[in-house]
């Protein structure tokens, strides 16, 4: 298993600024959230650091199932755009989520869905084209998001031919189980937080200390069961949860 830290926690600070705390930590691995200030990668500066990547195509702004086909070819080609800059910079996994639901759009659930798989189909054939694994992301409970059901989100990358993307605390905030959110052959590519169910709160690693919390101790004993030898990103929302989830994952995985 490879720990990797995202850029998220340290938004919008320079990239270098970044990659100097990801370094201090003495980790090798970094996924870049690849939207503005960081949307324009300067690839001398990230192979100046000893440094695997990953990259998460943009966040905002971005709906691949609009209904406004504008809206929708603009974020294909974001899509696009980061798929050919992990190509540049030797990296495997491009990050991507999946479209939400208009507020016009909730009457025309059918459309939405047709329009959300044929664009997700159309960035998979281009990643496998430019010699890239698109892994698709479930989302958290938040209205108008599509595919937090892993099942589902499964079902899509099958017929798509993409990988996965497991955010356990997505998983964990929509009620799936440790073993159920790990039963999917086509996981590549895992993403990390704790939350206390009821809301994506990306805090750190055990933060939760009650009984609500995600179970990492069970999440990492069955990886390693599983032989999982991707990455496991630690995505938190501020730089400090950063620290507390990499000292606790060091008391388990010795990193």
């Amino acid at each position: 298993m490879k720990i990797s830290i995202s850029t998220l926690p340290f938004y919008p600070q320079p990239m270098e600024a970044i990659l100097d705390y990801v370094t201090g930590l003495k980790q090798g691995y970094c996924e870049i959230i690849n939207e503005y200030p960081h949307d324009n990668l300067e690839f001398h500066v990230l192979d100046t650091y000893n440094l695997e990547y990953t990259i998460h195509a943009p966040l905002s702004d971005m709906n691949v199932a609009s209904h406004n086909e504008r809206i929708r070819n603009s974020s294909i080609a974001e899509i696009k755009k980061s798929m050919d800059t992990a190509n540049k910079l030797g990296s495997e996994v491009v990050v991507v989520h999946p479209g939400h639901t208009p507020i016009l759009g909730r009457k025309l659930d059918a459309k939405i869905m047709e329009y959300n798989m044929e664009s997700l189909r159309e960035c998979s054939k281009y990643a496998q084209d430019v010699g890239v694994s698109m892994c698709v992301e479930n989302m958290p409970d938040i209205e108008s998001l599509l595919f937090k059901d892993l099942n589902e989100l499964n079902e899509l990358i099958l017929d798509i031919d993409a990988y996965m993307t497991l955010d356990v605390g997505h998983a964990h905030n929509n009620g799936f189980p440790i073993d159920e959110m790990l039963k999917y052959p086509r996981i590549k590519h895992i993403h990390l937080s704790d939350n206390d169910g009821s809301y994506d709160s990306h805090h750190a690693l055990g933060n939760n200390k009650d009984d609500n919390g995600l179970d990492f101790n069970s999440l990492l004993g069955r990886l390693e069961k599983l032989k999982y030898e991707g990455h496991l990103v630690v995505e938190v929302e501020e730089p400090s949860a950063v620290t507390e989830s990499m000292e606790y994952l060091s008391n388990y995985l010795h990193v």
